[in-house]
């Protein structure tokens, strides 16, 4: 599944609130490409009820989008929607 952020901290915040939907085993998300990779329990959850939990920590997926306020809950760096910060990590990662 897509799921939207920009760096090291998203990815941290992006696999816990994975992790901790009751029913996720196992939750990887890619920087690069956006992708998390999931092994869930279909009785126990669904990928709705994991969207509605990062969006609750302020990530945004294709089937479910953070408000304003949970948006504005991430730090400052994470803020994937803004075009500047977008930017600044893009130059990071062509430093490394």
């Amino acid at each position: 599944m897509e799921v939207d952020g920009i760096c090291g901290m998203c990815k941290e915040r992006i696999e816990k609130a994975a992790i901790r939907t009751k029913g996720v085993k196992s939750a990887v998300w890619s920087i690069d490409t956006h992708e998390l990779k999931l092994i869930f329990d279909e009785r126990k959850t669904n990928v709705t009820t994991i969207s509605e939990c990062l969006a609750a920590v302020g990530h945004d997926t294709k089937e479910i989008k953070a408000t304003e306020e949970q948006y504005n809950s991430v730090h400052e760096c994470c803020k994937y929607r803004d075009e500047e910060v977008v930017k600044d990590h893009e130059g990071e990662n062509k430093k490394q």
